[in-house]
């Protein structure tokens, strides 16, 4: 059996995406941030509802990478139950490998709410409590990438032995793209996996809780997150397009230009993320890697979900050509 490319680690969940009505709802904004108003103590009718299996950072990553054409694995947990079952069908379906899936006979699998308003999209969560085991891999089963995402707060210990495991397989490059569980426990606590990191991927506000540099600063940012040891750190900034530093110098990379109005946000990020992981482990360098996340990203908002839209690599070659001139990184100054 050939080597696994990547092995993609994390929690995985049903999301059930409620479309609701442009005149039920509407956005207020405070000191606070933004929030989405209804009215309080009655039926509110909705539009329609649409079920995305086999989603949530690590998923996506998964589904990702197997369509860009590398051999993929994945490590989660799902319930002994029916969302479980079509969760592992959905990742075979899509041709990652699901021998790492642990089943838990007496657990539910997660499933998310999606509240989906316009192009936006407001998610209820709720992560079951699994017991997590980082899976004892033979040698023929050793991945070339660890790509390691959002996960439960039940899951510490979880990240120590993948932590260990990494100290002891240093061939292995790490891609770490926090969740929220794992930005909430500090960079202190989760110490020896940033050392560990090759790359390390946050957007702009991740950036500042992960590192504590400027927001407005992005040269800050780097010099806070390189200190605490990834090799190569990616952040993104929305419409206002990335940003990536390595060794070999820092750049910015534009937005890829919609073809039309988003049509619903969620997996923007992951896609970015996953695919800029996926060039590189398919051989190209920084540059490269930032032509081609963009695209993916700009693509998936068209669909519902952070799936259906993901690109295989020719899909991304042939969008790459029609680019505009201006679609090329630049030094950052």
């Amino acid at each position: 059996m050939s080597q696994i490319d990547v092995l993609s680690v994390g929690d995985v969940v049903t999301d059930a995406f409620i479309k609701l009505q442009d005149d039920q709802a509407y956005v207020q904004e405070n000191d606070h941030g933004k929030w989405l108003t209804m009215q309080f103590a009655t039926k509110l009718p909705f539009d329609h509802v649409e079920i995305v299996e086999g989603v949530g950072n690590a998923g996506n990553a998964a589904v990702g990478f197997a369509r860009l054409g590398l051999k993929t694995g994945f490590v989660t947990n799902v319930g002994g139950d029916q969302y479980g079952r079509d969760i592992i069908n959905s990742h075979h379906t899509n041709g990652v490998d699901t021998r790492f899936i642990h089943i838990n006979p007496d657990k539910k699998s997660n499933y998310h709410y999606v509240l989906w308003y316009k192009e936006e999209r407001t998610i209820l969560i709720k992560h079951e409590d699994y017991e997590y085991h980082w899976p004892h891999l033979r040698p023929d089963e050793i991945p070339k990438w660890i790509y390691f995402s959002s996960i439960s707060k039940n899951a510490l210990p979880f990240h120590d032995d993948l932590a260990e495991w990494l100290e002891q397989h240093e061939d292995v490059k790490l891609a770490l793209q926090p969740g929220t569980f794992q930005i909430e426990a500090g960079a202190e606590r989760l110490s020896r996996l940033y050392r560990r990191c090759e790359v390390l991927l946050v957007n702009r506000e991740e950036a500042v809780k992960v590192g504590g540099g400027k927001h407005e600063d992005i040269n800050d940012l780097f010099t806070k997150l390189h200190a605490l040891g990834p090799r190569i750190v990616v952040i993104t900034d929305g419409p206002d397009g990335a940003y990536a530093s390595s060794p070999e110098g820092k750049l910015k990379m534009p937005a890829y230009p919609d073809p039309k109005p988003p049509y619903e946000r969620t997996g923007a990020g992951d896609a970015f993320s996953l695919t800029f992981v996926a060039a590189l482990a398919k051989g190209n360098n920084i540059q490269g890697a930032l032509q081609w996340a963009p695209i993916n990203s700009m693509n998936v908002v068209q669909s519902v979900g952070a799936q259906k839209g993901l690109l295989n690599e020719q899909q991304i070659t042939e969008l790459l050509k029609d680019a505009p001139e201006w679609y090329k990184s630049a030094p950052l100054a």
